[in-house]
């Protein structure tokens, strides 16, 4: 479910890029990208706990 949110919200920025400026498009990718590597570092330390 997660990833499906980050399609979408990806897709939102893709299309809000045409019309945004590039600092502003890339500030919220990079937030995106940040979120992402917070999801996959907890994900991981779940699971090495369960191992």
């Amino acid at each position: 479910m997660s990833l499906l949110a980050v399609l979408v919200a990806l897709a939102v920025l893709g299309g809000a890029a045409v019309h945004s400026s590039g600092p502003v498009f890339l500030a919220a990718s990079c937030g995106i990208v940040a979120w992402l590597a917070v999801f996959a570092v907890r994900e991981q330390l779940a699971r090495a706990r369960r191992h």
